[in-house]
C-alpha cells in the first residue's frame, strides 16, 4: 500500500547506516525476504514486478523495521 516503508539498519564498521525502501505509488507494497546470507527488501507492483530493491549481508544487518501505513477506518 502506498506509504508502507521498511527501514534497514546496517553495521558499517565505525557506526550504523540507515536505509529506507518506501512504496511510492498506490497499489505497490514492500516485501522483505531473508536467507542465510542476505536480507532483501523489494518494492513490488500489483503484478509482482520488482521496481526497486536493496540487498544486504545478513551478518551486517542490525535491524529491519516495518512501518505499515495506517489504513484508517473501513
Amino acid at each position: 500500500m502506498k506509504g508502507d516503508r521498511v527501514e534497514i539498519v546496517v553495521d558499517v564498521g565505525d557506526g550504523v547506516q540507515r536505509f529506507e525502501v518506501v512504496a511510492t505509488k498506490a497499489g505497490r507494497r514492500v516485501e522483505v525476504s531473508s536467507g542465510r546470507t542476505t536480507v532483501e527488501v523489494t518494492e513490488v507492483t500489483r503484478t509482482g514486478r520488482a521496481v526497486r530493491s536493496g540487498r544486504f549481508m545478513a551478518s551486517r544487518v542490525v535491524a529491519v523495521v516495518e512501518h505499515p501505513v495506517d489504513a484508517g477506518p473501513d
